[in-house]
């Protein structure tokens, strides 16, 4: 039995369709979760907890894996790259310097209640740019 491959602008739409899908279901579950603001994490940072500080640097390198694969996605997909590796290291003990370097390079527009993601997402736009 033999199949008929689609068309490629039905697979690009079908694509896009996941893509949408998935991105509502996402924001779905994401707002009743929340995002980690900059202001919790500071929080969790200086906490009394054994471990905050730690936690913390997990976050960050979760947050950047996730950043990256996301960026890698959206290129498959045929969308432009926020920032470009180029065969250039990423470590995962580099997620907090480069957390805290997008902060210091932009001190006052970052506010308290804005998520983490965007402030590593910035961070690796100006870091890695194409």
């Amino acid at each position: 039995m033999t199949t008929l491959a689609k068309p490629a602008h039905c697979r690009k739409t079908a694509t896009w369709s996941w893509l949408r899908t998935t991105l509502v279901i996402a924001g779905v579950c994401c707002e009743s979760v929340g995002a980690m603001s900059i202001r919790e994490m500071r929080g969790l940072e200086q906490s009394d907890q054994k471990n905050g500080a730690i936690y913390v640097r997990y976050f960050l390198v979760g947050a950047m894996e996730g950043a990256v694969e996301a960026n890698a996605q959206a290129v498959r997909l045929g969308a432009k790259p926020l920032f470009c590796l180029n065969g250039r290291r990423m470590e995962p003990y580099m997620a907090k310097p480069l957390f805290d370097a997008e902060l210091r390079r932009n001190v006052g527009i970052y506010e308290a209640d804005m998520p983490v993601q965007l402030v590593l997402v910035n961070a690796l736009a100006a870091s890695y740019s194409c």
